[in-house]
C-alpha cells in the first residue's frame, strides 16, 4: 500500500502544480480497520510494473449502497496514475473491468472516490495552476488514454476562483439585514472547535438535503461523519466554519472554507514529522488563498438569499488576513444553482475536470 501511495511522488517529481498528500494519512484512508467508508464500499488496489518498476496504479471501487440500494450498477475507479504508455493504462483498466463484470455491473466511471467527500475527475484544462489538497492533479495525456480505451465523457466539473478584492460587501450587508429580519434567521460564528462539534451531525443533514438530488449523490453514514469530525473539523480554523440558524436554533445553511495548504504540502513532501507540521500550521494562519470546501442550504431556504449572511460573515473574518484568491472546489457543470450563487463574484474558471464512462 505504501508503494501504491508513493508512486505519484516519482511521477510528479519536481512538478510545481502537483500537491502531494500526507503519506501516512493516505495509507490510513485505505485501511479497512480505520476508514468507515468500507462499511459501504469494497476496493481493490493495483499497481502496474514494467521492467520491475512501478509505472501505474488504480483503485477499483464498488460502493455497495449505490449498487444495492440506489440500483446504480456502477463500477468506480480512482487514484488513477500512469506513465505516458497506453498499454499501462489498458492493463490497469482491464483489472477494473474484470471486477465489474464479475459483479454484474453495467458500466465503469472514474476517476472518482468512494463518495461525494472524495476527490473526483481527470483534469482536462488548467494544468499550469497549482492544485488543491482536495483535488487530483494529472498529466494532459490521461484524457487521451481514457478516450483511446473507449471511455466517453460522463460528468464535467468546473473549478472557479475569484479575487477577494472583487467582493462587493455593501450589497451583502444590506441583504443580510433584510433576510435576518424577514425569516428570523441569524449567523453563527465560532472561535473554538469544541463549540462547533455539537452542530456537525446537523450540518450533514443539511448537506444531504442540499445535494441528494444530484446524480452523483451517495449518502454519508454516521460512522463516516464521525471520521470526518476527527480528521478535518479539529484542524480547520474554527472561524472558517459558518452556520445560519432559524428561530429555533436549527441549522438551515452552512459553509466551510480552508486556508490553502497547497504550497505548504509541497514543502512537506508527504511527511508531517519532524518539521512538516510547522509548514501546515504556518499556512493555517498565513495563507493568502482560501478554498471554499463545502456549502449547503436547506431546500426550504434556497433562493431566499440566506447565503448573504454567510458571505458577510466570511468577509468579516477574512478582511484583515490579506487574502488574494477565494478558490472553489469542483462543481458539476450541470449544477446551475451553485453557479448562479457565485455569479456575483466575477468568477474565473481556471480548471476543468471530467469523469469518464465505459459501458460494459
Amino acid at each position: 500500500m505504501k508503494q501504491f501511495v508513493l508512486f505519484p511522488f516519482s511521477l510528479y517529481k519536481d512538478n510545481k502544480y502537483w500537491v502531494p498528500p500526507i503519506i501516512n494519512d493516505e495509507i490510513a484512508s485505505f485501511d479497512k480497520t480505520k476508514n468507515p467508508v468500507f462499511e459501504q464500499a469494497n476496493a481493490s488496489f493495483f499497481v502496474a510494473r514494467k521492467n520491475n518498476k512501478i509505472v501505474g496504479r488504480v483503485a477499483a471501487i464498488i460502493n455497495t449502497y449505490e449498487v444495492n440500494q440506489q440500483n446504480i450498477k456502477k463500477m468506480r475507479f480512482g487514484w488513477f496514475d500512469v506513465i505516458d504508455d497506453i498499454e499501462v493504462s489498458k492493463a490497469l483498466i482491464n483489472k477494473v473491468k474484470e471486477i465489474a463484470l464479475a459483479n454484474n455491473l453495467e458500466y465503469i466511471e472514474g476517476p472518482i472516490g468512494f463518495n461525494n467527500l472524495d476527490k473526483t475527475g481527470v483534469l482536462i484544462d488548467g494544468f499550469d495552476t497549482i492544485g488543491t489538497m482536495i483535488t487530483w492533479y494529472n498529466h494532459p495525456y490521461y484524457k487521451t488514454h481514457l478516450e483511446a480505451l473507449g471511455f466517453v465523457k460522463e460528468k464535467e466539473y468546473l473549478e472557479n476562483r475569484f479575487l477577494f478584492d472583487d467582493i462587493n460587501i455593501d450589497k451583502y450587508v444590506k441583504a443580510s439585514k433584510i433576510i435576518q429580519k424577514r425569516y428570523q434567521v441569524k449567523p453563527l460564528n465560532f472561535t473554538a472547535t469544541k463549540d462547533i462539534m455539537p452542530y456537525v451531525d446537523e450540518m450533514f443533514e443539511v448537506f444531504s438535503k442540499t445535494y441528494n438530488k444530484l446524480s452523483t449523490y451517495v449518502p454519508i453514514s454516521d460512522a463516516q461523519i464521525e471520521f470526518f469530525k476527527k480528521k478535518y473539523i479539529s484542524f480547520i480554523n474554527p472561524e472558517y466554519i459558518k452556520f445560519v440558524v432559524d428561530k429555533d436554533n436549527k441549522i438551515i445553511a452552512f459553509a466551510i472554507i480552508m486556508p490553502s495548504f497547497s504550497e505548504a504540502l509541497q514543502k512537506v513532501k508527504g511527511k508531517l514529522f519532524p518539521f512538516g507540521i510547522f509548514h501546515l500550521l504556518k499556512a493555517r494562519k498565513k495563507s493568502q488563498n482560501v478554498t471554499f470546501y463545502l456549502i449547503g442550504v436547506d431546500p426550504e431556504y434556497q433562493n431566499k438569499g440566506v447565503t448573504a449572511l454567510i458571505f458577510e460573515a466570511f468577509y468579516r473574518t477574512l478582511e484583515d488576513k490579506n487574502i488574494k484568491y477565494c478558490i472553489r472546489t469542483p462543481e458539476l457543470e450541470e449544477n446551475t444553482a451553485i453557479h448562479k450563487l457565485w455569479s456575483h463574484f466575477n468568477p474565473e474558471t481556471h480548471k476543468r475536470r471530467r469523469t469518464y464512462r465505459l459501458d460494459l
